[in-house]
């Protein structure tokens, strides 16, 4: 089964900025998009940003400009970037390989969460 590690959460003020990591424990990662997601309470779980294999990535309108996506293939990691934070960027953020922009992996990893205050 594979694993997903995700860190680097915590809290910051509006305009701020913190950078995620996600470890994947299988070399499956290699072969799939990925992406970040974010969850808020009471809402499904929203793609952010993805980022292929060979580094293109692709971000929804309220991150662009302001969130970056990457991944390193050797480590198995995949990074959040993240910019000029505001409080609607508060959720717990969760990655996963992407197969047509669907979740790959069922088994999600314990996110981490990220708190924006005015």
């Amino acid at each position: 089964q594979v694993q997903l590690v995700e860190s680097g959460g915590g809290l910051s003020q509006a305009g701020g900025s913190l950078r995620l990591s996600c470890v994947v424990s299988s070399r499956i990662f290699l072969i799939y998009t990925t992406g970040w997601f974010r969850q808020v309470p009471g809402k499904e779980r929203e793609l952010v940003a993805s980022v292929t294999t060979t580094g293109g990535s692709n971000y929804t309108d309220s991150v662009k400009g302001r969130f970056t996506a990457s991944r390193d293939n050797a480590k198995r990691t995949m990074y959040l970037e993240m910019n000029n934070l505001g409080p609607d960027d508060t959720g717990v953020y969760y990655c996963n390989a992407l197969l047509h922009c669907e979740p790959v992996f069922t088994s999600w990893g314990p996110g981490t969460q990220v708190t924006v205050s005015p």
